[in-house]
């Protein structure tokens, strides 16, 4: 099981918007053990067996080694569809409604 990541001590999870998702698949270059493309094109999260969650607002741990990679995700999509919030509050420390 891999550690997940954590802002100040707090666990992170990650949801993609999409509704605002473009499909350019540039998230699933930086991180693809925690985003995909599906057939229609938009990117999802995956769970920890791999499995596309495919309902709205699913989110989804960010493991501890990629972290990095799934906020520069976030700050390069051209959707402004990712959204990284602490789990224990839901307050997004990256993407495009951070503080």
């Amino acid at each position: 099981m891999q550690q997940e990541a954590a802002v100040g001590g707090e666990a992170l999870e990650v949801w993609i918007d999409q509704d605002l998702c473009t499909g350019d698949g540039i998230c699933a270059q930086y991180a693809p053990e925690v985003f995909e493309l599906d057939i229609d094109g938009l990117a999802y999260v995956k769970g920890s067996d791999e499995e596309l969650l495919q309902a709205s607002g699913a989110t989804t741990p960010v493991p501890l080694p990629l972290l990095a990679d799934v906020v520069d995700s976030a700050k390069e999509c051209p959707g402004e569809c990712i959204h990284v919030r602490r789990v224990s509050d839901r307050v997004e420390v990256y993407g495009p409604d951070a503080q």
